[in-house]
């Protein structure tokens, strides 16, 4: 027999128009209800066990401080493990705000279509079960959007720069933010922001288990320091009942620690294979930029210092990445202090729309700004734009780069027969390059201040004999920083520095095993010792092993 008052023959379901008569037991729990939503869920929502079915659901004493933190703030993010229902607890905060407060729109967004989708479904698995009185007339409902005739509407999209772009919502809700491919998440946030800043009680609700050092990490580092206004909220896995250390180890064996660690821990561990070790990304420390205009973002202005009746200007280099300005790969440069070691990020561009054409004025006008800054161009797909910067704007500092004869391209001081305007990214200078930006990172000897250099060094990966981004992410300022790296080994750029900083890190080692204590030990064992020849520095090894002794300490400091 088909109910009249159901919605489209689903007699879970009721349809709009319907008038309810309240006994009075109703209405007092209908008000108990609206005025509290961790007594509607734990009361009224019902869920799928998988291995008991339907039932109700039976809240953890964290899932209620969830619904309290989401209640409570406008921005509120919760960094969690796998399979501790944070959806099941998100979808029961948003079942109550549709039902209890009219005229809602809701935006369920996630890093793919299919679970959005999913989290919509839930939500309405969970309003089928609901009993009638409890409900609001349904006006539309499919598997991408759900209206209720108070008024209340919800989407199920994905994270795309367009999903909700023109809208105007009440809540955001945000799931799994951290898998957000990291080249979309900044241009998809700053579209997702706007639509909910117009309202004074308009929220945002970000949940996640950590994914590496991107977009996610930032927002919950930044709310840990109080830089926004985001409200943190962190779940551990032993916060579940039946997790202990017995099923932490099993989990471990069935899995591995570092994926246990990312996935329970909840560490923000990111990708594996990183160029720079996972234990020093994680010490890595961004700061804000003191200045940003048209993407060139100033994290220290440059320097003029005192030098008794003279003015002594602080030396910078800028490297450049260059693209082809067709919004696929980015523009890219670094500037750096190499006034003193440690070397110094101070200012960085980024950019996937400017064209060869307009780049080289940016370059020219940062480099001006930075005491007339040396600059090294990559010129492998586009040399228009050291080109111009040497031919149109007249640049002197632009360093050159010799090649010929089939020797290893060489930074050079003028021209001559072989010099090109830049330097062009081959697999030996890619080689070098990464290896140095290895020893100076690790070995704290370039500082980074830029958080999307260190999101990109957060998924620079292996590849078979090389280094590039992993799938779905960019390393464009990561190259850029390569390219210094390879600079930081030229002859000619230690005689502008007055330094090398592989004798400074090899004496530092030197002078470690010195304070430790350790005995020296010399080893004759007939065989001469050789004077390996490693970028330009004189090392001190013998064959099958390294011998620290004093002769090579004292030849590298008069050297």
């Amino acid at each position: 027999m088909i109910n009249k008052d159901s919605y489209r023959d689903n007699p879970l379901l009721k349809k709009a128009g319907v008038q309810i008569k309240f006994s009075k037991e109703q209405v007092e729990e209908y008000m108990k209800c609206a005025k509290d939503p961790v007594y509607f869920a734990e009361t009224y929502i019902k869920i799928v066990n998988v291995d008991q079915g339907l039932i109700p659901f039976n809240m953890w004493p964290f899932q209620k401080d969830m619904i309290r933190l989401y209640h409570e703030n406008r921005f509120a993010i919760t960094k969690c493990p796998r399979q501790v229902g944070k959806t099941t607890t998100s979808v029961a905060y948003l079942l109550w705000l549709t039902l209890f407060t009219d005229s809602q729109n809701i935006a369920v967004l996630a890093n793919k279509g299919s679970l959005a989708r999913d989290i919509l479904a839930k939500y309405q698995l969970a309003y089928e079960n609901l009993p009638m009185w409890l409900q609001q007339g349904i006006i539309t409902w499919n598997k991408g959007n759900v209206e209720l005739e108070n008024g209340s509407k919800i989407i199920a999209a994905s994270t795309s720069s367009s999903a909700v772009r023109g809208g105007s919502f009440n809540v955001v809700f945000l799931d799994e933010f951290a898998f957000v491919p990291a080249n979309i998440a900044n241009e998809f946030f700053n579209s997702v922001y706007p639509v909910i800043s117009s309202g004074k009680s308009t929220k945002i609700i970000i949940v996640s288990t950590p994914n590496g050092m991107n977009l996610f990490y930032k927002l919950w580092m930044d709310a840990i320091a109080k830089k926004n206004g985001y409200k943190t909220f962190s779940i551990h896995w032993s916060m579940v009942p039946g997790r202990d250390e017995k099923w932490k180890e099993e989990t471990i064996k069935n899995t591995s620690l570092e994926q246990f660690r990312q996935e329970f821990e909840c560490e923000f561990l990111g990708s594996t294979n990183t160029l720079i070790s996972g234990e020093k990304l994680q010490q890595l420390a961004y700061m804000d930029a003191i200045y940003e205009h048209d993407k060139v973002k100033i994290y220290e202005q440059p320097i003029k210092e005192a030098d008794g009746d003279n003015q002594k200007d602080h030396l910078y280099a800028i490297t450049v990445d260059v693209s082809e300005g067709r919004n696929m790969d980015c523009s890219a440069f670094n500037v750096m202090d190499i006034s003193h070691t440690p070397y110094k990020q101070v200012a960085t561009y980024h950019s996937s729309s400017i064209s060869p054409v307009l780049f080289p004025t940016v370059i020219y006008n940062t480099a001006k700004l930075y005491n007339d800054a040396y600059v090294l161009v990559e010129i492998n797909n586009t040399p228009q734009v050291a080109e111009t910067l040497h031919n149109d704007l007249e640049y002197e500092n632009l360093w050159k780069v010799f090649t010929g004869n089939k020797k290893p391209q060489q930074l050079s001081a003028g021209f001559a027969r072989g010099i090109q305007l830049g330097l062009k990214m081959s697999p030996q200078v890619k080689r070098i390059g990464c290896s140095n930006l290895k020893m100076l990172i690790e070995g704290d000897k370039l500082l980074i201040n830029d958080f999307d250099t260190i999101s990109e060094l957060t998924t620079f990966v292996a590849e078979k004999n090389s280094f590039c981004a992993e799938e779905g992410s960019n390393d464009d300022l990561v190259m850029s920083l390569v390219i210094f790296a390879w600079l930081t080994t030229q002859t000619y750029f230690k005689e502008i520095v007055s330094h090398d900083i592989r004798k400074q890190i090899q004496l530092e080692r030197m002078n470690q095993v010195d304070d430790e204590g350790l005995p020296e030990m010399i080893v004759d064992d007939g065989r001469q010792m050789e004077l390996e020849l490693i970028g330009g520095d004189l090392w001190d090894s013998t064959v099958g092993g390294d011998t620290y002794g004093s002769f090579t300490r004292d030849m590298l400091r008069n050297m």
